[in-house]
């Protein structure tokens, strides 16, 4: 129930910002098959062995232990039951009362983080494949635990890593024990979606991202630009704006590792070029230079004409900003009640918002809402 929940949202935030949905979401729980298999591979390969129902990796038999992200084997992981070395990681633990398990030929238990993603992967992607992504913070040991398990079972596995950095907050990464978590709802009342997603694709991927309110709104400026100059180009042909190529500067910016920022740079220089050609009369070369833009900024994801953002109700972006400041306030009236024990005005404060269609829950964080269309 709790990982479902955390789905919906991470659905939700992804179809608000244009993120396509991933071809296949596996889970681990329905992989326990493929893990135990692998870890059976690992095994007889002479890497790894099971002890007091726990199944560990020996990631010293490698010779190439460490190589992605330049760690020594110098320390490992707590002790285990029956471990032979310290610097041994654990593939499967052993059951514990009152945890989940599943069975396997070394005894019940549960499987660790790095032999669930290694089966899953290796299982829709194959023995090796191109990319494998995720945060710099997983580098070391997840991603190189990762690769342990697939030299040792006799995969090559990921043929290019791509570590991305974070979205940062007073130069700390966000984290809910840290209490700087800012949510996609709350940021989305600031600006729009097509906004938000332009300024987190800004910096390059691997680089930190420190959020700021100021920041924010000067991104959500920058694109507003681009609009603008395509706004004004479209106007001047029916309201049509036939995509066109991109440039090369912008193709040799994609081609360095991604250089989104280089990318925009180059897309706010032919937005100036295309002003500059629109004052002199020129409407042939704005029109060419907007058909440049529309294809840049298509491959950003944040082509103003794209139907995911041309078609969104934008009017209805505003009212959900405006009832999140109502019900704020509607919910504050209701915490204060419960703290004089008002239990009556707080019902009644819960029943009117029930009866508009908005749903309450009360959480750690304090009370969330949602409307009962999923938003």
């Amino acid at each position: 129930e709790w990982a479902a929940t955390h789905e919906r949202a991470f659905q939700w935030a992804y179809d608000q910002l244009g993120v396509r949905p991933p071809s296949i979401e596996p889970r681990a729980t329905g992989h326990i098959t493929e893990m135990v298999e692998y870890m059976r591979r690992i095994i007889d390969n002479g890497h790894g062995y099971a002890a007091d129902g726990n199944v560990y990796m020996q990631p010293t038999s490698l010779p190439d232990y460490g190589h992605l992200s330049g760690q020594k084997l110098d320390q490992g992981e707590s002790a285990g039951t029956g471990k032979r070395d310290p610097r041994d990681f654990t593939m499967w633990k052993a059951a514990k009362p009152g945890e989940p398990s599943w069975p396997t030929p070394w005894g019940d238990g549960r499987p660790g983080w790095h032999i669930e993603c290694t089966a899953m992967a290796t299982k829709y992607l194959g023995a090796e494949f191109d990319i494998h992504c995720g945060g710099l913070d997983l580098q070391f040991p997840h991603h190189e635990n990762e690769i342990a398990q697939a030299h040792a079972a006799g995969d090559p596995f990921a043929r290019y890593w791509m570590h991305n950095g974070w979205v940062t907050m007073s130069g700390e990464k966000m984290s809910k024990s840290l209490g700087n978590v800012l949510s996609i709802p709350n940021v989305l009342t600031k600006v729009r979606p097509v906004e938000l997603r332009y300024y987190l694709g800004s910096a390059h991927y691997r680089s930190m991202l420190e959020y700021s309110e100021a920041s924010l709104q000067e991104a959500a400026a920058g694109y507003r630009r681009i609009e603008s100059f395509l706004h004004r180009v479209a106007e001047l042909n029916a309201g049509e704006i036939e995509k066109g190529e991109v440039t090369d500067a912008f193709t040799a910016a994609m081609d360095d590792d991604l250089g989104v920022p280089a990318a925009l740079a180059e897309v706010h220089n032919a937005v100036r070029a295309g002003n500059s050609a629109l004052d002199k009369g020129d409407t042939a070369e704005a029109t060419a230079i907007a058909g440049q833009v529309r294809a840049m900024t298509a491959i950003l994801g944040v082509d103003p004409y794209a139907p995911q953002w041309r078609d969104r109700d934008q009017s209805n972006d505003a009212a959900l900003a405006a009832l999140d400041v109502l019900i704020a306030d509607a919910l504050r009236r209701r915490e204060l009640a419960r703290a004089d024990k008002d239990w009556a005005t707080a019902d009644q404060v819960r029943d009117q918002l029930n009866a508009a269609g908005i749903d309450i829950v009360d959480t750690a964080d304090g009370a969330k809402w949602s409307l009962r269309d999923g938003r």
